[in-house]
């Protein structure tokens, strides 16, 4: 895969080369009703796409899409639906190059991370295919004269909705469980990011039988049309927890739907007095996801609690890392951070930043970087002293914002820890078991981490508590929610008896 600096006319060739288009059923399409919408790029603020706006008629039409392909492609068996799944992981693989830009150019997330992105999608596909063969059913033993067992069934049509920071993986991987188990899926990213999906369309119509997989672009009125839509009986959602909460409602008006949310978070890094160090230091930026999201990640560690024995120098040193981060546009050579996704959330994280000025100490950032006049950018920032009931404290700002704090009595910092509505995750940081596992205990967090922050395990259930969200990912029990499980009994009777039966 390439490295070093894309040019201005590399990325314009990528975006003018694009024709950009709906995927229902066996068709690329414009919405029905004809309807385009720009496309930003974060690094610049200029326009440089317009895209198709889908609207409740093509909702409808791509869950009808969906419904057709649905029995031939359920009627498959786990090894003939990966067959199709591998060979789209080989599209991507012969086209990262590409997406890992439009990824870049679209989000603001720096290309670097991007490209690894890409191969983090492709390993995913590998990596579900071989879990979903070992999917089998089970036999209990209810009762002596009975067999009871258990067989999985998919729901039929998956609507699958996804935010902005990471465009290409949620992409590609958020639908893989629910196509391997059988259900056919209508996707839709988020309306800031919806380039390299749209280009994903185009792979997906060559590595899919018509339907199994729709991609619509669009904003809100698309997103409730495909919620409420009478053949979506199964809905996946990754984002903010007031819309998981308006998803929520909103399908439990119109039936009975499975809904599972990943949410938002304000996950907390907590550090004891025997923390190496460097290394938690280390960790604390890195849980930050500068390098990746630019912050915009719901399983940040924005809030890292820090013993009053390491607290000035430990504030100090991680001012310094983020002092070192290069902030700049998305696909130029040394960028580790690019700009937030849109004007809007450059405006909350401002926002954010001028209230807590008031609420806090601001120890670096916090402002724009010298020489970055256009585009969406703000420095990485670290704010120290920060009392619970700071705004920072308690609200997901979704940006490169850390608040940090000193603690002395290790049941009030469990408590300030817990205090949040959100439980997504943790990480705690210290050289002594006991204690490591105990503090991981006691955190109301879905996924904790111990001297580590921000990586993501495949195979481990993600997942929060709390506003954080329903239901895990990434792990089997992902695979298994989309399936519907169905007991049979069979009374057995006598055997003697039986024996006679045959032998008349």
């Amino acid at each position: 895969m390439a490295t070093g600096t894309v040019s201005d006319d590399a990325v314009g060739a990528a975006l003018q080369n694009q024709t950009w288009r709906l995927l229902i059923g066996d068709q690329l399409c414009a919405a029905a009703d004809g309807r385009t919408e720009p496309v930003v790029d974060p690094s610049t603020g200029q326009k440089i796409a317009d895209v198709p706006w889908a609207g409740p008629a093509d909702v409808d039409a791509a869950c009808k899409a969906g419904q057709k392909a649905f029995p031939a492609w359920a009627a498959l068996t786990v090894r003939e639906r990966a067959k199709h799944l591998k060979e789209f992981a080989r599209l991507i693989g012969e086209n990262a190059d590409e997406l890992a830009l439009l990824d870049s150019v679209d989000s603001g997330n720096p290309l670097s991370a991007m490209r690894v992105e890409a191969n983090i999608s492709i390993d995913h596909i590998e990596n579900w295919c071989a879990l979903a063969s070992t999917l089998n059913g089970a036999v209990i033993p209810a009762s002596r004269d009975n067999l009871h067992y258990t067989t999985y069934r998919p729901y039929g049509v998956v609507a699958r909705i996804f935010p902005f920071n990471h465009p290409l993986l949620f992409a590609v991987t958020r639908p893989i469980a629910s196509l391997l188990a059988g259900n056919t899926c209508v996707l839709k990213p988020a309306e800031q990011t919806p380039l390299v999906a749209l280009r994903l369309g185009e792979l997906a119509l060559e590595a899919f039988p018509p339907g199994v997989v729709n991609i619509l672009t669009g904003g809100g009125e698309a997103g409730d049309a495909l919620v409420r839509h009478p053949l979506v009986r199964r809905i996946g959602f990754i984002g903010s927890t007031k819309i998981g909460r308006l998803i929520q409602r909103t399908a439990a008006e119109e039936a009975v739907k499975n809904v599972t949310l990943e949410l938002g978070g304000k996950n907390a890094l907590i550090v004891m007095p025997d923390a190496d160090f460097q290394a938690t230091v280390a960790g604390a930026v890195y849980g930050m996801n500068l390098g990746v999201s630019q912050g915009q990640s719901c399983g940040s560690t924005s809030r890292v609690f820090v013993h009053e024995s390491l607290y000035e120098d430990f504030v100090d040193a991680v001012a310094a890392r983020f002092r070192e981060v290069r902030v700049g546009r998305a696909y130029d050579d040394g960028t580790d951070m690019g700009p937030v996704v849109s004007g809007v959330q450059l405006d909350r994280v401002n926002h954010y930043i001028d209230v807590s000025r008031e609420q806090a100490r601001l120890v670096t950032g916090g402002v724009r970087p010298d020489g970055l006049d256009d585009g969406f950018f703000v420095e990485p920032t670290v704010f120290a002293d920060v009392p619970r009931d700071a705004m920072i404290a308690k609200e997901e700002i979704f940006g490169p914002v850390v608040a940090i704090s000193p603690w002395s009595d290790y049941d009030e910092v469990i408590e300030a820890a817990n205090s949040v509505e959100y439980g997504l995750t943790g990480s705690v940081w210290t050289q002594d078991l006991t204690l490591a596992h105990r503090t991981a205990e006691r955190l109301d967090a879905g996924y904790v981490w111990i001297n580590g922050a921000a990586t993501h395990y495949w195979g481990t259930p993600f997942g929060g508590t709390k506003e954080s969200g329903l239901g895990r990912e990434e792990s089997i029990e992902e695979l298994t929610s989309y399936l519907e499980q169905k007991v049979t009994h069979v009374g057995l009777g006598d055997a003697h008896a039986a024996f006679s039966r045959l032998a008349r």
